[in-house]
């Protein structure tokens, strides 16, 4: 709505003289000027005549302008990171000013001053080191601000610390480098598709779950290397940002105790053909192993059995794969050895994943978990130049991935 100007009172109510009552001009009365003019206004030769360099209108004397490297020099004498120019423009405006007859002596003295100061405090800066810690301190904290994250654009190989712990809602993370603690290191991540509306927190972890399993194992080839206490994470939208047009998932491994430092990241990029081949072949084995159902067999007996032949079948598709390639001469003895190892393993846990009842499974369990190799080839992997030392705590991996 525009706004509406006041209306004007009446004139009775105006402070001059009514309309009407102005007095009729008298001589020498400038137009628009509520005074006399001097007895030299308007006449031939005099100062307010046409034609005479510098008048001004009505007799006022000429204008005098400022001079514009004063005004430049009292600039840059502010500026902190220009004194030198801002002495130099105030010693070329002094002689300027005086010479055209201008304004802004005061500002060329002020700017000279300014400037003055600021080499001093430049210099000594510089001779005491505080510069180089002013700026490093501002360097410092723009580099902070640049890593303040939302969870939703980190990317794979970024090392972060939530503002909060990895089990709350995270809106901010910072993210820092590797090599100093950190919480967590980005995986990947991926976008959810196929739903009109919010699915609900259960649909969403259960695809997060095992997507990001897919994508931290992959990211992780070498479990061996992940720290103990570090396990899978993954942030994903709430019902909140959904609504927003949030639809990220992202992957990590996080350790939501303790800070860790050093990447866990060993994927194809910095593995050989030999390394990748050997871990794709044996992780799976691992990775089954930390499906093991929560309910003993005498409560779900189906899924115990279900679970034992999924770890039978990656076994046996172990055995194989190690067979099925050529070695280089220092891992060739000991891949053979774990082959072994796993062809025993996989004829007890064929008595496990075909028991009859809950009874018999029970009675084939621990046969079948001694004859599986706790260190699933260390011999192997320290010849292939992977870490053959699982972290501590574990008894055959670090993590699920």
């Amino acid at each position: 709505m525009e706004p509406t100007p006041p209306t004007p009172p009446p004139p009775s109510s105006q402070g001059g003289p009514q309309q009407g009552s102005w007095p009729a001009p008298g001589p020498y009365t400038s137009p628009g000027m509520p005074y006399a003019a001097g007895p030299y206004a308007g006449m031939p030769g005099g100062p307010g005549a046409p034609g005479v360099p510098g008048a001004g209108p009505y007799g006022q004397p000429p204008r005098r302008t400022t001079n514009g490297l004063a005004v430049g020099s009292l600039v840059s004498g502010i500026v902190c990171c220009l004194p030198p120019l801002g002495l130099v423009l105030g010693l070329v405006a002094l002689p300027q000013i005086r010479k055209r007859d201008q304004a802004g002596k005061g500002l060329a003295v002020a700017g000279i001053v300014l400037s003055v100061l600021s080499c001093l405090l430049l210099v000594t800066g510089i001779a005491t080191g505080g510069i180089s810690a002013f700026w490093g301190g501002v360097k410092e904290g723009v580099d902070e601000a640049a890593r303040s994250k939302s969870p939703f654009s980190l990317r794979a190989g970024q090392c972060f610390t939530p503002d909060g712990t990895m089990d709350e809602y995270a809106t901010n993370v910072t993210v820092v480098d590797c090599d100093r603690p950190h919480k967590g290191e980005v995986t990947g991540g991926f976008k959810l598709t196929g739903f009109d509306r919010w699915p609900g927190q259960d649909a969403i972890d259960s695809i997060a779950e095992k997507r990001c399993e897919t994508i931290s194992g992959g990211y992780a080839l070498d479990t061996w290397a992940v720290p103990a206490d570090v396990w899978p994470y993954y942030y994903v939208p709430s019902a909140q940002s959904w609504r927003l047009g949030d639809r990220t998932v992202t992957c990590t491994f996080a350790d939501e105790k303790k800070p860790f430092k050093g990447s866990v990241r060993s994927d194809a990029t910095l593995l050989t053909d030999d390394q990748e081949s050997f871990l794709k072949t044996v992780n799976p084995i691992e990775t089954v192993t930390y499906r093991e159902p929560e309910a003993d067999p005498d409560e779900d007996f189906t899924a115990n059995k279900v679970w034992a032949t999924e770890l039978l079948g990656a076994i046996n598709t172990a055995y194989a794969g190690l067979g099925q390639r050529t070695w280089p001469a220092d891992s060739a003895a000991p891949v053979a050895a774990l082959r072994k190892e796993l062809a025993a393993a996989s004829k007890q846990w064929l008595k496990l994943a075909t028991a009859a009842d809950a009874d018999a499974y029970w009675e084939a369990y621990d046969p079948a978990w001694e004859a599986l190799p706790d260190d699933l080839g260390a011999d192997a992997r320290t010849a292939l130049d992977l870490t053959g030392t699982p972290p501590a705590g574990t008894s055959g991996g670090g993590t699920s991935a």
